[in-house]
């Protein structure tokens, strides 16, 4: 079968690993951002209920950063082994872009990273401060840069092609391409949400279990202003990234929407269906006249482009992008419902006591992190089949290799992953069962714990 030779191997090895990968840097992003409000305020106001709060979320976010370090490395050794075309043709811009992420951003998390953790007693608590500052800075620049080379691997420009390769000709606009900065504020803010309910489902765990103490309040209260916040911006912001898809990658739009003829008058959107490559047609589709001009082009009547006028080969799989987004889409709709709802009982003062929401909340604990994933599926699949969006395509990127080495290197990494990831997340939901203790008299004035020397003490070992 075509899906089983080493083309498709090493691409399924590929969404496993980074997909394994990506859940972690985006609990980092968020959480140490998170990280750093929780400390300014302890340091603002001296109440000890924040430190207990960063205390305990710095073991998750030190257990997180390390299994992303970790998963991070194998993709870098993948370029290599699976694709080398891809290294060779595009290495000139993607080469230094990651170069310029472990000078800037991993440099940056690594140096600070061992004072935020293990150095409340060696150093003051602004310096404490500024190293936790400097780690949520690295790994918002890690961000930068990240999505730096995946944006111009989307859209491409500042480029030129001698002797078949991709060769830089304009730094700026290889790094600032037409879809970086919306790619970037999306990415970025869908870190902050995966962190942020993933501290609202541990309060939310916690109150059912009858806690009403202050780090736990506490943490369910910052988490739910921070989505209400957040979510409806990242609507916003999702919807200035499709008006830009839909500019420079117009193919991608139509599969997406199911959409094989371009409509004359108004394009209709298609709620739900079942594309078929084959037959070109979306099978039993709930169709909304109109309305995907309305959210597409912002207008009554735009015209949207039909799968039909690209060449087959140059289309990307709707079947999977189509699903793919509707559930980015609607766990969307579900976290702004959230954040409302949230809201509505803060201002009736029934925010710890509605048992009801707080399950709802529990449930949408994952729900970021989903969202994440079905977000980045469908702008990779989207891309297909290029590696480089009009420049290089994927099969021209593949190495030279066997079905069986990316068959079996394929079982491995899910062996792997799956024991040594799964154990990293399992004592991360372990800790979060467990909570974050009132460790300290709250009405001391701000000074730093006593930690212990050894490394490991810092996540405290049940």
């Amino acid at each position: 079968m075509e899906i089983f030779d080493a083309f498709h191997l090493a691409r399924l090895q590929f969404a496993f690993t980074v997909s394994f990968h990506i859940i972690f840097p985006a609990i980092s992003i968020g959480m140490a951002s998170f990280l750093a409000v929780l400390e300014g305020r302890w340091l603002l106001t001296g109440d000890a209920v924040y430190k207990d709060m960063f205390l305990f979320w710095s073991k998750i976010f030190a257990v997180g950063f390390g299994m992303g370090v970790v998963s991070g490395v194998v993709m870098a050794y993948e370029f290599g082994t699976n694709w080398s075309g891809f290294s060779t043709i595009a290495g000139n811009i993607t080469g230094p872009l990651l170069t310029y992420e472990v000078l800037t951003a991993f440099f940056l998390e690594a140096g600070f990273l061992g004072v935020m953790l293990f150095g409340w007693q060696r150093v003051s608590p602004r310096a404490h401060f500024f190293a936790t500052l400097m780690v949520a800075l690295g790994t918002l620049m890690s961000t930068f840069w990240i999505l730096a080379s995946n944006s111009f691997m989307q859209t491409p420009q500042g480029f030129a092609m001698i002797n078949g390769r991709i060769v830089p000709v304009d730094w700026l606009k290889v790094i600032f391409n037409p879809s970086f900065p919306y790619r970037l504020a999306h990415m970025t803010i869908a870190a902050f949400i995966v962190a942020g309910f993933i501290v609202a489902a541990c309060g939310a765990w916690h109150l059912l279990h009858g806690r009403r103490d202050g780090p736990v309040k506490r943490s369910f209260s910052m988490a739910l202003w921070i989505l209400l916040l957040l979510t409806p911006v990242q609507i916003f912001v999702g919807d200035a990234h499709g008006l830009n898809t839909r500019q420079y990658q117009p193919a991608k739009i139509a599969a997406i929407e199911g959409l094989w003829e371009t409509e004359k008058g108004g394009t209709a959107l298609n709620l739900v269906g079942f594309p078929d490559m084959n037959a070109e047609v979306t099978r039993y589709a709930l169709q909304i006249p109109h309305l995907g001009s309305l959210i597409l082009t912002h207008s009554w009547d735009g015209e949207i482009r039909g799968l039909k006028t690209f060449p087959a080969r140059d289309r990307p799989y709707s079947p999977i992008i189509f699903w793919t987004f509707r559930i980015m889409a609607g766990l969307g709709m579900l976290m702004l419902l959230a954040a409302l709802l949230g809201l509505l009982l803060r201002v009736r003062g029934r925010l710890y006591e509605t048992r009801w929401y707080q399950v709802f909340v529990l449930c949408m604990g994952p729900s970021g992190i989903v969202a994440l994933l079905a977000g980045w599926v469908t702008t990779e699949v989207g891309r297909q089949p290029w590696t480089v969006y009009g420049v290089l395509r994927t099969e021209d990127s593949l190495s030279p290799i066997s079905a069986q080495q990316a068959g079996v290197s394929l079982l491995i990494f899910v062996l792997v992953y799956f024991l040594v990831f799964g154990m990293g997340v399992y004592y991360m939901l372990k800790m979060m069962k467990r909570g974050p203790e009132e460790q300290v008299d709250a009405r001391r004035s701000v000074k730093h714990p006593v930690l212990r020397n050894r490394p490991l003490d810092a996540l405290e070992r049940e």
